[in-house]
C-alpha cells in the first residue's frame, strides 16, 4: 500500500479507507479484554492478562498471575462477577523446545453455590450467593492431572462495609483478612490464590480508541480501567519445578536451561442446551478453547479482526505460521510512517521507524530490512546465519521486522550476534557486543518467555522503572560503569518486559516503542539522524521519551503475595 495513489480515490474513500485500519488496530488496544468477536459475549472466559516474573520477596520462586473478566464494575449488583464453571481456567509452561506441548499445566475449575436463594443480596447473615470454591490439578510432563489443591477460597466481591465488615454480613475483620484467609498452598508446594482483584493493567483507553489519541491532544490522559476488577489466579512455584533441569542452579544470569514461555487459556464444553425451566444449561462435549494469551496486545494490536476468534482457538503449538505476515509488517507500523498514514495520528508523531538505518536499512512495512545481507559473509555465526537457526529470523524479503518484532512474540532473544547491546561494538551492529538478554525458547509460539536465571530488581531501587528492558538497554549503553565493559553483568530491569512481564511493566509504551524500531537502535541499527558519532539522536530520544500519558496503575501492587492490589469496594466508586 506504500504506492498507492490519492489520484485514484475520492476523498471520501480515502478517508474511509484510512478510518477502517484505524479502528481494526485501536479498537481492541486495551491488552486482552473483549479483543475477539466471539469471546467478547463470553466474559467469563475471557483472558485479560498475563504475568509472570521472578517474585521479589522469594527470588527462588516464580509468580504467574492469570486474569480474567475485563471490566467489572465494583458495585455491579446483584450479579457480581466470578469465576465460571464449567471452564477450564489452565496456565501453561514449556521449559523444553525437544518436547511436544506443553511441559507443566496448572487447571483450575471453579464451583458455585448459592447459599441463600431467598434474597436478592449477594451478602447476608453470613451466608453468598454466590460461594465460590475451586479445585487445582497440575499435570507434569504431559502426565494425568493430579489434584493438588481442593476446596480452595475464592473471596467474594468486595461489596461495601455491611456486606463484609458488619454482623449482617459476613462479619469478617476486614477483606484483606478475607484475602489472607484464601491464599492456599498446594501439596506440591506452589502458594495459590484466586479471586478478584484490582485490574492491573493500565492503559487510556479513551484515548486509543479515539482513533489513536494517546496521549492526549490537548487534554489529560485517564487510566480506561481506572476502579475496575478482574478475578485474578495466581500462583508462585519453585524455581526447581519449573526449570528444565529440575534445579535451581543456573550456570550464570542467561543460563537458557531457566527460560520458560507461559501462556493462559480458558475452555468451554463444546455444546450448551438452554433449559425451558430457567435451571442451569446442560453441557457436553469436547473442551474447546475459547480464549489465550500470551504476549500482550498480541490480538488486540496486531491479529486483525478477521482472524481473531480463529487466534483465540488455537494453541502456540499449531498454525501459528498464519498469523506471521502481521509481525513481519505490523499495521501499527503504518501510523509510525509519513510515507504511509502516520499524519493521521499525531499522538504516535514521536515513533518514527528507521527508514535508512546507517545509510542502508529500511524497516518500513514491505521493505526489506536487513534480507539484503542474507548469504553475506558478514552474517556467518550470527544468528542470521541459516546456519544456526535456519530461515528463522531472515524468512524472506519484505517481512522488514523478522529480525525483531517477530521473535519477541515467537522465539524469545537468544544471547547471540547481533542480540547484543551495540555497546563495545564499535559501529558494527554485527560485531561482539555487550550480552544483554536470552530468553530464547524457538517454539515458535506466542508465550510470555522469562529467562528465571536473571536477578530481580528491587521495586525500591533507584533505577527501578516501567520500562522492562527498555531502560536496561538504556541503561547498559548510556550509564557507567554498564556502558564501559562488555562483559555480562546483570543491568537494572533485564527481569522486565519482555522478559516475563512484572505488573508495573507499561506494556503499551514499551510494545509501541518496539514497533518504532527501538530494539534495532539497541543493538547498532541506529535512526536515521546518527550522526556517526552520538548514537542518542533526537529520534531515539524522541522514542524513549515517548509515553501514552498513562504510566502507572490506579493502585499500589502488594510487596508479597499475591502481590495485585486489592479489589475496588462497590461503595468506594462511582460510575464514570
Amino acid at each position: 500500500m506504500k504506492n498507492l495513489n490519492p489520484t485514484l480515490f475520492s476523498k471520501k474513500q480515502l478517508f474511509s479507507m484510512l478510518m477502517g485500519l484505524l479502528c481494526t488496530v485501536f479498537v481492541a488496544q486495551a491488552s486482552s479484554h473483549r479483543e475477539a468477536p466471539l469471546i467478547a459475549n463470553d466474559p467469563l472466559a475471557d483472558n485479560t492478562d498475563l504475568y509472570a516474573f521472578r517474585s521479589p520477596d522469594d527470588p527462588n520462586t516464580i509468580t504467574i498471575i492469570a486474569n480474567y473478566i475485563p471490566g467489572e464494575l465494583p458495585f455491579g449488583g446483584p450479579n457480581y462477577y466470578t469465576f465460571g464453571e464449567n471452564i477450564r481456567y489452565e496456565i501453561h509452561i514449556d521449559n523444553d523446545v525437544t518436547t511436544a506441548g506443553d511441559d507443566i499445566t496448572y487447571r483450575f475449575t471453579f464451583t458455585r453455590e448459592n447459599q441463600d436463594p431467598t434474597t436478592f443480596f449477594n451478602i447476608r447473615l453470613g451466608q453468598q450467593n454466590l460461594k465460590t470454591t475451586y479445585t487445582l490439578e497440575r499435570s507434569m510432563g504431559g502426565g494425568p492431572f493430579t489434584a493438588i489443591v481442593t476446596g480452595g477460597i475464592v473471596p467474594p466481591n468486595d461489596i461495601g462495609a455491611r456486606s463484609i465488615e458488619s454482623g449482617a454480613g459476613l462479619g469478617a475483620s476486614s477483606y484483606d483478612q478475607l484475602i489472607a484467609d484464601a491464599i492456599a498452598t498446594a501439596s506440591t508446594g506452589e502458594k495459590v490464590f484466586a479471586g478478584p482483584a484490582d485490574d492491573p493493567f493500565f492503559v487510556d483507553l479513551g484515548g486509543i480508541f479515539d482513533l489513536g489519541n494517546a496521549p492526549r491532544q490537548g487534554e489529560p490522559a485517564r487510566d480506561g480501567l481506572g476502579q475496575l476488577n478482574v478475578h485474578s489466579i495466581v500462583i508462585q512455584v519453585p524455581i526447581a519445578t519449573l526449570s528444565k533441569t529440575g534445579t535451581n542452579t543456573p550456570a550464570n544470569i542467561l543460563d537458557g536451561d531457566y527460560t520458560i514461555g507461559v501462556w493462559a487459556s480458558a475452555s468451554r464444553p463444546a455444546m450448551r442446551t438452554f433449559n425451558t425451566d430457567g435451571s442451569a444449561p446442560s453441557v457436553g462435549g469436547d473442551w474447546i478453547q475459547v480464549s489465550r494469551i500470551g504476549m500482550p496486545l498480541t490480538n488486540e494490536a496486531i491479529i486483525p479482526i478477521g482472524d481473531k476468534d480463529k487466534w483465540n482457538r488455537q494453541t502456540p503449538y499449531e498454525g501459528e505460521g498464519d498469523f506471521f505476515e502481521y509481525f513481519y509488517n505490523p499495521e501499527l507500523a503504518l501510523y509510525m510512517d509519513d510515507d504511509q498514514f502516520g499524519g493521521a495520528v499525531p499522538a504516535l508523531a514521536p515513533l518514527r521507524i528507521q527508514t535508512n538505518s546507517l545509510g542502508s536499512f529500511d524497516f518500513t512495512n514491505g521493505a526489506d530490512g536487513l534480507f539484503g545481507l542474507k548469504g553475506a559473509d558478514a552474517l556467518a555465526g550470527t544468528a542470521l546465519d541459516d546456519a544456526v537457526f535456519g530461515t528463522l529470523l531472515l524468512p524472506g524479503a519484505g517481512k522488514p521486522r523478522s529480525v525483531d518484532l517477530w521473535p519477541a512474540f515467537h522465539t524469545g532473544v537468544p544471547n547471540v550476534i547481533p542480540y547484543q547491546l551495540a555497546t563495545g561494538k564499535d559501529g558494527n551492529p554485527l560485531a561482539a557486543g555487550k550480552p544483554f538478554a536470552n530468553n530464547f525458547l524457538p517454539n515458535g509460539g506466542d508465550m510470555l518467555r522469562l529467562n528465571m536465571a536473571v536477578p530481580v530488581t528491587p521495586r525500591d531501587d533507584a533505577n527501578f522503572s516501567s520500562l522492562g528492558l527498555v531502560q536496561a538497554a538504556a541503561i547498559g549503553l548510556t550509564v557507567a560503569p554498564f556502558n564501559t565493559t562488555t562483559d555480562l553483568e546483570f543491568i537494572p530491569n533485564m527481569d522486565g518486559f519482555p522478559n516475563g512481564r512484572r505488573l508495573e511493566d507499561d506494556v503499551t509504551r514499551i510494545e509501541l516503542q518496539a514497533v518504532s524500531g527501538v530494539v534495532l537502535a539497541a543493538i547498532g541499527l541506529w535512526y536515521d539522524d546518527f550522526d556517526g558519532a552520538n548514537p542518542v539522536s533526537q529520534d531515539l530520544l524522541n522514542v524513549l521519551t515517548y509515553s501514552t500519558g498513562v504510566e502507572t496503575n490506579d493502585k499500589p501492587f502488594k510487596s508479597s503475595f499475591p502481590y495485585i492490589a486489592s479489589p475496588w469496594r462497590g461503595t468506594d466508586v462511582s460510575p464514570k
